[in-house]
């Protein structure tokens, strides 16, 4: 074992026995948002790191929230169920939305307004139904009493934080194995030149379409898990173009081209929204994102590889 390999297995074991030592409850909530936030920021920049910016996300998200849900309170579908049903839903939308626009070469500035328009339909599609999913009022799945395994509904936040931090180390895993596998050359190669890739044998198409399938499946899994945590969603909360552009605001900030950026994105985000609504209450509605679009500027503009992709870019420097 290298150094390198202890330092991740010291980690991983100090982040999996936190829970079981420090049992305050509202800052373990904070971690948990901050975990499955984490692996929908994760899900986004899968794409947006070769080029592919979608606008869509939130609606992916929103999907794997709402199916979940609304199968659990109208068929008494288990969760457990209801999430596949929610990720094959996700990734066969991603698929009707995405081909086209690859197969007839949409990309850069049409790409983005396509999703765009696919996260806004998905948000007036929930609104517009609001006899099923309470529409802006909000949607909540119907409560066990205790913990329940079948209705993947916990009352204490030690098992969330374990669920959570599960499915966070999932999503860097998966990060990991797209970077080290040669599907990410050939994605660099299409974000340079497709022409070109596709001279060069790549199969731009496909290669376009998995990506985007893998991080809608992601999405909609961090969709589905923050619902059945939180146990109350809106539109506002899981789908629309809000959600869409703070997922955009906490992969830039954190780093794109970094496995862990997300993740500082992530503790930017919540900190930040929980930051407002503490110190400002109801006032403070809707100033995250305005601060998310002033920061995003300045951050394009001063630090376009993030916080932690500026940090490791000088550390390696100076070795």
């Amino acid at each position: 074992m290298n150094q390198r390999t202890i330092v991740y297995a010291v980690l991983g074991l100090a982040l999996i026995a936190l829970p079981f030592f420090y049992r305050e409850p509202y800052p373990l909530h904070i971690i948990i948002l901050i975990l499955i936030w984490s692996f929908a920021y994760t899900s986004w920049s899968m794409m947006g790191r070769f080029g592919l910016v979608s606008l869509g996300h939130g609606g992916f998200m929103g999907i794997g929230a709402y199916v979940t849900a609304l199968m659990w309170n109208h068929l008494g579908v288990s969760p457990w169920v209801g999430i596949p049903v929610a990720l094959v839903s996700a990734g066969a939308l991603a698929l009707v939305v995405a081909y086209p626009c690859f197969r007839f070469r949409i990309t850069g500035h049409y790409f983005v307004l396509v999703t765009l328009a696919l996260s806004g339909i998905v948000l007036q599609v929930i609104t517009a139904t609001r006899d099923y999913t309470g529409g802006s009022l909000g949607y909540t799945p119907e409560r066990t009493k205790g913990n329940h395994i079948l209705a993947l509904q916990f009352d204490d936040k030690t098992t969330w934080y374990l669920i959570a931090l599960g499915v966070w180390a999932a999503g860097i895993v998966i990060w990991h194995m797209v970077d080290r596998s040669m599907a990410r050359y050939a994605l660099e190669a299409i974000s340079e030149d497709e022409d070109a890739a596709a001279a060069a044998g790549v199969n731009v198409t496909f290669e376009k379409l998995r990506i985007t399938v893998i991080s809608a499946l992601m999405t909609a899994l961090a969709g589905a898990l923050y619902c059945q945590y939180q146990m109350f969603i809106s539109p506002d909360t899981v789908s629309g173009i809000a959600v869409s552009l703070q997922m955009v605001f906490a992969v830039v900030v954190g780093g794109i081209y970094v496995a862990l950026g997300p993740t500082v994105g992530a503790i930017i985000t919540i900190a930040l929204a929980e930051g407002l609504r503490i110190g400002f209450g109801t006032k403070a509605v809707g100033w995250d994102n305005l601060v998310y679009g002033v920061l995003l500027v300045l951050f394009i503009i001063f630090l376009p590889k993030g916080i932690l992709g500026s940090l490791i870019e000088r550390f390696t420097a100076r070795r």
